[in-house]
């Protein structure tokens, strides 16, 4: 442990305080949430966190491999580029990820029209799900959000995604994160966003996913 991991810890034995020691540091949970869904290169990284210095984002990258979080790697040619991606233990996050992000959502502060990235959107429409709503309702669905390719899934009330180029799919959305959420979550027609397939479908899939009441917090 070096001098600043140190300085840095709470001395306390409660797995909350260790786990802020672990992702608390400033940018370190987004970094490992831009993981979530597969390998990034440092670019990438940097392109979807646009609030952070290339400095940062190396120092969060080396803390978070150096803690059991983060792994790098090769990719074979002809890519041949570095990559980071989560490891096993890491990938355990999401749910503190998808949590927080609920919790959060509540805020009378939160600005749903700031920046948002690819990743955060696909970890959104996992997170928002409505069961209720979305039971009977089956569907393969393609996004192609900027450079960023998903398959996702909707079944038995729960949205799964993975990092793919959409293929036999029932529809697919094609634009940019915020136009995504916008049509999800702010009520912007479908027609605000590249799309093909399967419109009734469509029509009803953006309908699967409920924000949590604003908490009333007091003056």
């Amino acid at each position: 442990m070096t001098k600043s991991e140190t300085k840095r810890r709470y001395d306390d034995a409660c797995g909350t305080a260790h786990g802020l020691e672990l992702i608390g540091e400033r940018w370190a949970l987004l970094v490992l949430r831009e993981l979530m869904l597969g390998a990034r290169r440092f670019s990438d990284l940097r392109a979807d966190l646009p609030g952070i210095s290339a400095n940062v984002l190396t120092q969060r990258l080396t803390e978070l491999e150096e803690r059991g979080l983060v792994r790098r790697k090769k990719l074979p040619p002809p890519a041949s580029a570095q990559v980071y991606e989560a490891t096993e233990w890491g990938l355990e996050a999401e749910p503190i990820v998808q949590v927080l992000g609920r919790w959060a959502a509540r805020s009378p502060m939160h600005d749903p029209t700031m920046p948002i990235s690819a990743t955060s959107i696909m970890l959104s429409l996992k997170t928002m799900a409505d069961e209720k709503k979305a039971k009977g309702f089956e569907a393969r669905i393609g996004f192609r959000l900027g450079e960023e390719r998903f398959i996702g899934r909707m079944r038995k009330g729960r949205f799964k995604v993975a990092r793919a180029e959409p293929e036999n799919v029932d529809f697919t959305f094609t634009g940019t994160p915020p136009q995504l959420a916008g049509v999800i979550y702010g009520g912007a027609p479908l027609d605000s966003m590249g799309f093909e397939g399967d419109a009734n479908l469509a029509k009803r899939f953006v309908t699967l996913f409920t924000l949590p009441p604003k908490a009333e917090v007091a003056c």
